[in-house]
């Protein structure tokens, strides 16, 4: 299967072909289709597998089919470095067109806030947005979306665990009740099946190996004790074996510990966390973009946050909370169908989450001697039949979806 089984119109498809787009990844196989013929949609799929394309390249071809020149879909994004994102990625498909897009977003000064003010009256056609900036221009009456067509939810299970299920409802109430609806999550869990009921008419149900970590990350762990983990990730660091690397520390006192370490060790390092200015953040990510910055810290908002083709290596300094969010962390390496490696440090303390993070993907992850230099690694206590915590199957076998049109050989961005 190809972009052109679609039939999309011209403009979009000289787009596509700007991009380097060839073969459509399975959910945009599954997705596009569905959304051209006008129905909602719930997807699931996991990071890196190319859904944002799989609802902006209908939406477009929709729009152009028609256009208005008025705001005529809303996207919600839980951060403003995925709302970012995802309005790059609408300029660069919609380039050939006369379709436009801005992004609103929390943060910056007063400035920031006047010039998206007057963003959002300048005759765009999609709008990308955080809950609270949106809401904030919603109640101030500066912005109408009566002429709304098509909502879209994109990280959906994200913005839930970030606190925003009342802000979505309050700006659900603004839109027209004659609407498409499509939502996107990475993982199912029962409060977007319960969210979904509420704001979507009849959906096609698309479920894309949940919980899965792609097929080409190099999954390993090393078994730690607490005061090895930094001399093991400097060694790691200055191995010259990797080029483009993420560290996920389990707070924001620990990114901002761990960063002072590893300048003090030499390492082109920075941090990225909330307590940073916005053009800061943006900076950052534009070096690791652009491989002038090979290593970033952060903690699990940069898993979900963070698009960037080509990182080598995903470093867990602390074992995540959350088995899904295992998936999401290891996620940023290995995108459009590369190779990566993705290590996690494991103290006895952390075990028993690992062993959840096993059972999660059905894996047994491959253990790495620890350096002898660093001394001996912990003898972690095996666990008894009666320790295990109780877990159902995971939450991919509750959607299940149309079939993608056999295995792409090379699968596209986005």
């Amino acid at each position: 299967m190809t972009f052109n089984d679609f039939n999309f119109n011209e403009q979009l498809a000289e787009g596509l072909l700007s991009m380097g787009y060839k073969t459509p990844t399975a959910i945009q196989q599954m997705a596009i289709p569905v959304v051209m013929e006008g129905k909602d949609v719930i997807a699931c799929a996991q990071t890196g597998t190319g859904k944002t394309a799989s609802y902006l390249l209908p939406v477009l071809n929709l729009i152009g089919q028609n256009p208005k020149h008025q705001i005529s879909t809303l996207i919600l994004a839980p951060t403003r470095e995925l709302a970012q994102q995802i309005d790059q990625q609408v300029e660069g498909l919609a380039y050939f067109t006369e379709i436009s897009s801005i992004a609103i977003f929390g943060g910056g000064d007063g400035m920031a806030y006047e010039s998206q003010k007057r963003g959002i009256t300048n005759k765009v056609d999609i709008l990308i947005a955080t809950p609270g900036r949106l809401i904030s221009f919603l109640t101030s009456g500066s912005l109408k979306l009566s002429h709304l067509e098509y909502l879209i939810l994109d990280e959906a299970d994200r913005m839930l665990d970030m606190g925003f299920q009342e802000d979505i409802m309050r700006i659900i109430s603004y839109l027209p009740a004659k609407r498409q609806t499509l939502m996107f999550s990475a993982t199912m869990p029962g409060r977007i099946r319960t969210l979904a009921k509420s704001i979507l008419n009849e959906p096609e149900q698309i479920n894309i190996a949940i919980s899965q970590p792609a097929v080409g990350i190099t999954q390993q762990i090393y078994k730690v004790h607490d005061e090895q983990k930094t001399k093991l990730l400097v060694g790691l660091l200055k191995s010259g074996t990797y080029t483009s690397i993420i560290v996920f520390a389990s707070t924001k006192e620990k990114v901002k510990a761990l960063y002072k370490e590893l300048k003090s060790a030499g390492i082109n390092v920075n941090a990225f966390h909330s307590d940073i200015q916005q053009n800061e953040r943006e900076e950052i990510l534009l070096q690791f973009k652009n491989k002038q910055l090979p290593v970033i810290i952060g903690t699990d908002a940069l898993s979900r946050g963070i698009d960037v083709e080509g990182i080598d290596l995903v470093v867990n300094y602390d074992v995540p909370g959350d088995p899904e969010d295992y998936i999401h962390r290891i996620g940023r390496t290995a995108r459009a169908a590369t190779k990566g490696t993705a290590i996690t440090f494991v103290n006895e303390r952390d075990q028993r989450k690992f062993r959840s993070i096993q059972e999660l993907i059905d894996k047994e992850i491959d253990e790495i001697a620890l350096p002898a230099e660093l001394g001996e690694a912990p003898k972690f206590r095996p666990e008894s039949p009666n320790q295990r915590p109780h877990r159902g199957k995971s939450s991919g076998n509750k959607y299940k979806g149309r079939k993608p049109n056999g295995g792409p050989k090379q699968q596209a961005k986005g």
